[in-house]
Order: C-alpha cells, then sequence, then structure tokens
C-alpha cells in the first residue's frame, strides 16, 4: 500500500489549478450509457474513481479513450446491462448506471455498491423513483433487478435529497415516456452540471439547481461535447491548507458560487479571501478564531468539507464545534487526528474541539477520501513528519494532490 511522508510546511505561496469535479463526472459518464452515440468529456480528472466508472463501462462494451484530460465514450457495441460485481463493489457511484441502462435497455442488473445494506436512505430513493416510473425491481442475493418494458413519467418526492438518487432518477427520466417530477431534489452544483449534460444530449431537464427537478422523456437522446465544472471540494481543500499553513494561495478555475459556504466559514475564522484576474485568492495568518458549523446538503456547508475543517480548528485556540447532519458515520478521521495530539470528544453527532498550539507527526491512517485529505492538512501544520497510510482513498478523488501541494511549497514524498 502506498503512503504519504508530510514534513511541517512554511506558509503556501502560489498558484493552483482546480481539476474537474469528482462528483460531476461519474454522473456524466454513467449518463453517456443514455445514447449509443459517442459522446466527448473534457477537463476530466485523473482519479481512481474516474478508472473504476470507465472499467465499468468497458465491460458492458462501451469503448472509452482516455487521452489526457479528455475522454471519448463510444456507446454503439453495448452488449449486455448487468454489471461486474467486482467493479460495483469498489465504488458507490457505480451504482448510477442503474438508471441510464434501465431507460435504454428495460432491464438491468446490479449489485449492491461498496457492500452497502439496503435498508439505508439513498439505495431505498434510488429504487422508489425507479418504482415510480413503473418498473420492477427484485431484490435477492446481494443483486438488484429492474424490469420496464417503458418507463413512464411520475412524480417522486425523496425523503432526503439525495444527489445520487436525484442524479439516477433524472438519468432514467430521460427516455421516459412523459414527465417526471422529482420533488425535494438535491440541489447541488453537479445536479445542474448533469442536467446541463443531458440537455446537450437532446434531453429536456427544467429546474436542475432547485428542489423541484421536471424531466420530459425523448425518444432519443445522440452524443455531446461537454466540459466539466471544477471540483469545489478540491478548492475548499486548497482553500483550507493555505488557511492551515498561513499561506497566502490564488486557486484558477473555480466558480466561486458553489464555493460560497466554504469561503464563508473560512472568512469567519480570520481568512483573507479576495477575487483577483486569476481566480480566488486565499491568505491567513494567526491568530485565526474558533468555529461552530453544522454540515448540510447544499447551499449548506458541504460534508465533504467536514474533515478538512476540523483539520483546521484542530489548531485554532479555543473552542469549535462541528455538527454532522449528513451521514451518520463521518468521524472516523477523529481517532486519527488525535493520534497527532488533537483534542476532539465526540457528543452524539457533534464533535467538540479544543484548539492545540501543536501537532506532532506520527502514522495515521486515511480511512476515507476526505479524511485523508484532512490527515494531510494535518500533517502540513504537525511538527516533524507524518505518514499517512491508505493513500488509495485520496487518491480516489484528488489528481496528484501531493505534487500540486508541493508546487506550492510543501514537502510531501508518496511512498509505494
Amino acid at each position: 500500500m502506498a503512503s504519504l511522508l508530510v514534513r511541517k510546511s512554511n506558509p503556501l505561496k502560489g498558484t493552483v489549478a482546480i481539476g474537474g469535479a469528482k462528483n460531476s463526472v461519474l454522473p456524466i459518464i454513467a449518463a453517456s450509457l443514455l445514447t449509443d452515440d459517442t459522446s466527448i468529456l473534457e477537463d476530466i480528472p485523473r482519479l481512481e474513481d474516474v478508472t473504476v466508472m470507465c472499467e465499468l463501462l468497458e465491460c458492458f462494451g462501451s469503448q472509452v479513450d482516455s487521452k489526457g484530460n479528455c475522454l471519448k465514450i463510444d456507446n454503439h457495441h453495448i452488449e449486455n446491462a448487468s454489471a461486474s460485481y467486482d467493479l460495483v463493489r469498489r465504488m458507490r457511484a457505480s451504482f448510477l448506471i442503474m438508471g441510464p441502462l434501465l431507460a435504454r435497455f428495460g432491464n438491468v442488473k446490479i449489485s449492491l455498491p461498496g457492500g452497502c445494506a439496503i435498508g439505508t436512505r439513498p439505495i431505498d430513493l434510488h429504487l422508489k423513483g425507479f418504482s415510480a416510473m413503473g418498473a420492477d425491481i427484485t431484490l435477492g442475493h446481494g443483486y438488484i433487478e429492474a424490469y420496464a418494458d417503458k418507463l413512464t413519467g411520475g412524480r417522486v418526492y425523496l425523503d432526503f435529497p439525495s444527489v445520487g438518487a436525484t442524479e439516477n432518477i433524472m438519468m432514467a427520466a430521460a427516455l421516459a415516456d412523459g414527465l417526471t417530477v422529482i420533488e425535494n431534489a438535491a440541489e447541488e452544483p453537479e445536479i445542474v452540471d448533469l442536467a446541463n449534460f443531458i440537455n446537450s444530449m437532446g434531453g429536456h431537464v427544467r429546474g436542475a439547481g432547485t428542489d423541484t427537478i421536471k424531466t420530459e422523456g425523448v425518444r432519443y437522446l445522440k452524443g455531446a461535447v461537454h466540459n466539466i465544472i471544477p471540483d469545489r471540494i478540491e478548492a475548499g481543500t486548497f482553500m483550507t491548507a493555505a488557511v492551515i499553513t498561513g499561506g497566502d494561495i490564488v486557486l484558477t478555475n473555480v466558480i466561486e458560487d458553489h464555493i460560497r459556504p466554504v469561503e464563508a466559514k473560512l472568512k469567519e475564522a480570520g481568512a483573507r479571501i479576495e477575487q483577483v484576474d486569476e481566480g480566488i485568492r486565499v491568505s491567513a495568518g494567526r491568530p485565526l478564531n474558533p468555529l461552530d458549523l453544522k454540515t448540510l446538503p447544499y447551499p449548506g456547508f458541504p460534508t465533504d468539507m467536514q474533515a478538512q475543517m476540523m483539520a483546521l480548528l484542530c489548531t485554532v485556540p479555543g473552542t469549535s464545534m462541528i455538527t454532522e447532519t449528513v451521514f451518520e458515520n463521518r468521524f472516523m478521521h477523529v481517532s486519527e487526528l488525535k493520534r497527532l495530539g488533537a483534542d476532539i470528544r465526540i457528543e452524539g453527532r457533534s464533535a467538540v474541539i479544543e484548539g492545540v498550539t501543536h501537532l506532532t507527526g506520527t502514522v495515521v491512517q486515511a480511512t476515507d477520501l476526505r479524511a485523508g485529505a484532512a490527515l494531510l492538512l494535518a500533517g502540513l501544520y504537525a511538527d516533524g513528519m507524518t505518514e499517512v497510510t491508505d493513500v488509495h482513498h485520496i487518491d480516489r478523488g484528488y489528481d496528484r494532490i501531493e505534487n500540486k501541494l508541493n508546487a506550492l511549497g510543501a514537502n510531501i514524498e508518496r511512498l509505494s
């Protein structure tokens, strides 16, 4: 297993370009299955999750060509609608292929993603949407099968504004007969990006970015050329890196509206953030201010930035509190941050953080993608050297993050 050796950093300085959004490219790759034509996707981040999604399409018979930051996906020769268990179990987002395949072929068989139990909220909401459009759902032996001679438009109310369920239902609705209305839909920028891609293929999606999305199905979708939006979570991670090191960096290829919640909290902590010709400039000194924050669906503070913000608040004198409302088990990084010397206690769905003046490097484990990013940030602040293990989690969502940080003045070494 690879690991990253992180040495205490001087203030980060320079310019960093933000890549395409992981949480946008994965559903858009899945949506390419809605047509037998060829689509071209640009500004693709080189991530492990992107590789897995492309391999999944290839197992159906798609021809996927990757060149630089561009993907060419040809779906003329798809031969089946049954997904490989080995690929699906590696990534939850693989479940997003279910809607497009069901809409196009009338049947799909897929294993439960990533060991997810069927009682969990996100999978239930996906299936609820397919059922509302007339699909018959069968569960058994670790697989889900769905059948529909022809999906028909329906009205779906989501009990929770699940991003994945909104995307999957919207994709299925793109080829259904009639109008499908999703109420209490997720409003994330990635939803808007997916809707724009479907519309560029000839689809009719309205209301993306609001809590009500209306999709009028069409008989046929064509291929399209589409540029992926910048990754707001990568942007937020580098903004936090600038603040935790007392640095001064400029982020290019950023849509500021997408990072307002993170920007607001970093400003509240004492960071200086301004729009410049090249992009967004983030700088900070000490002392910083403690914070209270709560994760919420967009446009609230993103759960995908909770761990990184916790790493920062561990270094801010005073008492801070983070309340996690989106995921039930997203404090696994707490024990690893405490190994570095952080003072954190968990009270239900909240973490109470007493800031300390020093962290000390040691060996820590990246338990998931964003936890790994948080440990990298803490390692930039900690005295001595921090070794972050299981960095395959980090590689799922960040394109060569150590190279980008090193270009800003960090000292990070990858060990295989």
